[in-house]
């Protein structure tokens, strides 16, 4: 069984990763998310993430596809946005992990205000199981990943 962690728990484990992790994802504002359809296969969409109170949320249109695979199946994988050219600034980060629907009217309610978004919409918060980020050091590929309980892991590769 896979481990999972909060945003805030892992930015508390490594908060120099987590830092420029969010740092990647808040660069540009549309990410891919990746979830399972009924069927089993992939499904790629666009995504806004918002970090806020510690978590890292997501954000969806009611009754959107995005949301019903994630209802139905809540394993995702969300991709930064690579930028504009092929520089790759920042690296490449991807997170994978359980996203959980929140219900609560009164959550939800509290949110919208804060976000500044009317309801009604669906919100997940994520909970971590892999966090990646790739980016090329001088002549070197350096792959750090990070998992609940695991720590850090680098791997270089010429």
């Amino acid at each position: 069984m896979t481990s999972h962690s909060s945003w805030a728990a892992f930015h508390t484990a490594e908060p120099a990763f987590a830092d420029t992790v969010r740092t990647r994802f808040e660069k540009y504002r549309h990410h891919v998310l990746a979830t399972l359809r009924k069927d089993g296969s992939p499904r790629v969409t666009g995504l806004e993430v918002i970090f806020r109170e510690g978590e890292l949320w997501f954000g969806m249109m009611t009754g959107s596809l995005k949301a019903r695979d994630l209802q139905r199946d809540p394993r995702f994988a969300v991709h930064a946005n690579p930028g504009p050219d092929a520089s790759m600034d920042g690296g490449d980060v991807k997170i994978s992990g359980r996203a959980v629907e929140v219900t609560d009217e009164g959550r939800l309610a509290a949110f919208s205000a804060a976000i500044g978004h009317p309801l009604p919409f669906h919100l997940f918060r994520a909970e971590l199981s892999d966090v990646v980020r790739t980016v090329v050091e001088g002549e070197e590929m350096v792959v750090r990943s990070w998992r609940p309980g695991a720590g850090i892991v680098t791997r270089r590769r010429d």
